[in-house]
């Protein structure tokens, strides 16, 4: 993998985890800097590693662990 496919897959990743979290955080009317925000990175982060690559799949996948 070159430097520029890896700098651009990097950066997809990081769009999908911010955009998850920017976007659950603002329905639930959290601060991202919050502690409540942080706990929810933490969570975004493992669930991206566990399979939830996208934006969208962590957006069902937190709420889903929402909901037990």
């Amino acid at each position: 993998m070159s430097a520029t496919n890896f700098s651009n897959s990097l950066s997809e990743d990081v769009d999908a985890l911010a955009g998850a979290l920017y976007s659950w955080c603002a329905e639930r009317n959290i601060k991202l800097r919050s502690q409540q925000g942080l706990s929810i990175a933490s969570i975004a982060i493992d669930l991206y590693h566990a399979g939830h690559q996208t934006q969208d799949a962590l957006l069902v996948a937190l709420h889903e662990r929402e909901l037990h």
